[in-house]
């Protein structure tokens, strides 16, 4: 039996693993590999791929953020990085192919390419490190939104059966462990460009859930014949517990809409022509347009229902509200968005980790051999050793810091201040500046360093309330 590649399964009995001996492979292996798929992707499947991306933990978040800012500041904040957002994604459309922008023989498929190919090395290091914090960080968040969601699902549960005064509290834990092991499966998943069919059902999943919270949260603001909340939002007993909630919750609205650290590589499943940067700014204009919708009626509605019982995560604070089996379900959808999302996010980072490994250990069997296991009523799966167990510790440490730092709002705070000012601001604006040649000390030199000056003080701002509440929820 010789060696094969990573894209040729070597043939495996139904129930058993049949290896191979090792084989050498050239150094170029895994970019000779990588670079042959079909790229079949069009407008609405990347519109897939990003709601997938977007809209997951930060929707159950936006209503506690409304209550902190009340009803002038919080919509007027999620239009606001809605079209940071879409400005953003246009800029790094735009640096997908060198030099040409459409016809460009180099593509550069990942964020951290587009960097090197137009600001150098030292950058791209940089802001590799960024996007890999970025992704683990999102990670976690996901362990705990299921979680939470899963904990939720049991509530709900309890109440129908036993009432609504019943003291109805669980842990997360065991949740968080269950979530772990499934994404440890999912992770085998070789690459994004083999997810496609698990984006299109987490997207559905996406608009199943966000529409079930905005429909509660209308029965209940109808119910009440009220609407709750206030233009100030949420009142405090201190000036300074204000400015921190209010940070956390600009945070929380920072990581609920950039997606441009996975941009790139949705761009690269594009079929074309036409010229993929066409196809992506496009997809991205309906993809802001929906989530902006989602979130302003979903953030409303939820603070019109809740007012300063506001919750952290929207879909909680109908456990003991409405049919308990539609709460059950929106939240199971949540589950379901929340595994294919969590995929989104780290695969374009275990790409990173497989590329640079092929490239360090090119005869290795233990990197480049393929295995194809065959379960019975499912397709074939391809196994590689080293992605089985980097994929697995990898998981297993997000599981982990989820279940040491389980404060849902803090999270995505911090996670907000890592996505908005150096990844959403500073590094496409810089590519934009460098393409185009633009000289210091210009109007669009000035304007945009300004713009660009006041977002990082806006970010330090966002970050500082976030880590302040982690700390005190921590040690409290």
């Amino acid at each position: 039996m010789g060696g094969r590649d990573r894209n040729e399964p070597i043939p495996l009995l139904q129930l058993g693993v049949i290896s191979s001996p090792a084989h050498e492979l050239p150094s170029s292996s895994y970019h000779s590999v990588n670079s042959h798929h079909e790229r079949t992707g069009t407008a609405w499947t990347a519109v897939a791929h990003i709601i997938t991306g977007v809209i997951g933990s930060g929707v159950l978040s936006l209503a506690w953020s409304m209550a902190q800012l009340g009803w002038i500041w919080g919509p007027v904040l999620m239009v606001f990085f809605a079209s940071v957002t879409l400005a953003s994604t246009f800029l790094l459309c735009n640096c997908y192919r060198s030099p040409d922008p459409d016809n460009g023989p180099d593509r550069n498929k990942s964020y951290i390419d587009a960097v090197r190919q137009n600001l150098g090395t030292k950058s791209a290091w940089i802001c590799g490190l960024l996007i890999q914090l970025n992704l683990y960080g999102t990670g976690v968040a996901y362990t705990i939104t299921t979680a939470i969601c899963m904990s939720a699902i049991q509530r709900s549960n309890c109440y129908h059966k036993h009432g609504h005064d019943a003291p109805c509290e669980f842990g997360t834990t065991q949740y968080m462990l269950a979530f772990g092991a499934i994404e440890i499966f999912m992770s085998q998943i070789p690459d994004l460009h083999s997810m496609g069919w698990l984006s299109v059902l987490a997207a559905i999943m996406s608009f199943a859930y966000s529409s079930i919270g905005l429909g509660l949260g209308a029965a209940k603001v109808i119910g009440n014949n009220v609407i709750e909340g206030s233009i100030y939002g949420v009142s405090t007993s201190t000036i300074i517990q204000k400015v921190w909630q209010v940070s956390q919750a600009v945070g929380d609205i920072a990581f609920a809409y950039p997606y441009c650290i996975i941009l790139l590589e949705i761009q690269d499943t594009l079929k074309s022509p036409p010229p993929e940067r066409e196809t992506m700014k496009k997809a991205s204009l309906i993809s802001v347009c929906i989530t902006t919708f989602f979130y302003l009626s979903c953030g409303g509605l939820g603070y019109a229902a809740f007012g300063d019982q506001t919750p952290g995560d929207l879909l909680t604070g109908f456990s003991g509200y409405g049919p308990y089996w539609l709460i059950n379900f929106a939240n199971a959808c949540v589950v379901l968005h929340l595994i294919g999302g969590y995929q989104v996010y780290c695969q374009p980072l275990f790409a990173v980790v497989d590329k640079w490994l092929a490239e360090q250990f090119p005869q290795s069997s233990f990197v480049n051999r393929e295995y194809s296991v065959k379960l019975p009523a499912v397709p074939a799966l391809s196994l590689n050793l080293q992605r089985l167990c980097f994929r697995t510790v990898y998981v297993v440490s997000t599981t982990g810091v989820a279940m040491v730092f389980p404060y849902f709002n803090q999270v995505l705070g911090v996670l907000g201040t890592i996505n908005f000012w150096p990844l959403s601001i500073y590094f496409p604006v810089e590519m934009w500046l460098r393409q185009n040649n633009i000289e210091s000390w210009t109007t669009q030199w000035i304007l945009l360093r300004t713009f660009g000056f006041l977002c990082f003080l806006l970010n330090m701002y966002m970050l500082a309330g976030s880590i302040q509440g982690i700390l005190t929820a921590r040690f409290s």
